[in-house]
């Protein structure tokens, strides 16, 4: 590991070198100094060809080169879009944590907060659902905000307003870990059976789900989302920190734990 880290800093110096050259000669073609004649004119074309030679020879002997500064370029871009997403989610803290439109789960007081984005047709959301309440109700000290995030079609998008239709009634918890325990059926009465079941008034939350409220919701978390370059589910953002994809159990703890062990 050490020595392909040593490897990548080196190389680009030797590109470095060649490509420097190579710019020098173009520089050349591209501002020529005025000639008394055509052959001085014609001697920068020339020039250009000659140095482009090099640098091809030079990469045709040690391809490796090429292979290299890649990886350093793709290195430094992850590193400067994830220094990207760090600065998005710190100035975004107050809309990711304390929305009122965001329904809350677990420990209003926690220590850490677990913000997911989410959609119910989404299998690995309905995966993580069950490892996020565990990991809730086994902490005791962890503050949940929920992002519905239908991107799933527009059942998914019905799926998100019962949901938040039903925080209008106090029974936004209930609702959503039991609409995520069912296979993916968004349909009205599926809808209307799981509100039953938990005890909301389906036909106020059918009301509900046409509310404009509830539609710039949804807005904000879209926008939120895009600025977050969230463009899957689920994800999660644990103490400031984003994580793309479902995590398991043990990986869920570990990073409440961490988040912890930071703010601390």
């Amino acid at each position: 590991m050490f020595l392909e880290s040593t490897r990548a800093v080196r190389r680009p110096s030797a590109i470095g070198l060649h490509l420097s050259l190579l710019m020098i000669g173009i520089m050349l073609y591209a501002f020529p100094v005025k000639a008394q004649d055509q052959s001085t004119a014609a001697a920068p074309s020339a020039e250009v060809e000659n140095i482009e030679k090099i640098v091809r020879d030079y990469l045709l002997r040690n391809p490796e080169v090429l292979v290299e500064a890649l990886t350093l370029y793709e290195q430094r871009r992850t590193e400067a879009e994830e220094q990207r997403r760090l600065s998005a989610v710190s100035d975004n803290k107050e809309r990711l944590e304390n929305d009122p439109a965001s329904p809350v789960a677990g420990n209003p007081d926690g220590d850490v907060v677990v913000v997911e984005f989410f959609d119910y047709r989404c299998p690995y959301c309905r995966r993580s659902a069950d490892t996020l309440e565990t990991a809730m109700k086994a902490d005791g000290n962890v503050r949940v905000v929920f992002k519905e995030f239908p991107i799933l079609g527009p059942e998914s998008v019905e799926g998100a307003k019962a949901a938040l239709a039903a925080e209008k009634q106090g029974k936004y918890e209930a609702f959503h870990f039991a609409l995520m325990r069912e296979p993916g059926d968004m349909s009205a009465a599926h809808l209307r059976r799981i509100a039953e079941e938990v005890g909301v008034d389906a036909d106020l939350m059918e009301r509900d789900m046409k509310s404009e409220e509830i539609n710039a919701a949804l807005r904000n978390n879209y926008a939120l989302a895009e600025e977050l370059s969230i463009r899957g589910t689920p994800a999660f953002v644990i103490g400031g920190t984003l994580v793309p994809g479902a995590v398991n159990l043990e990986e869920m703890e570990r990073l409440i734990a961490e988040a912890r062990a930071n703010a601390s």
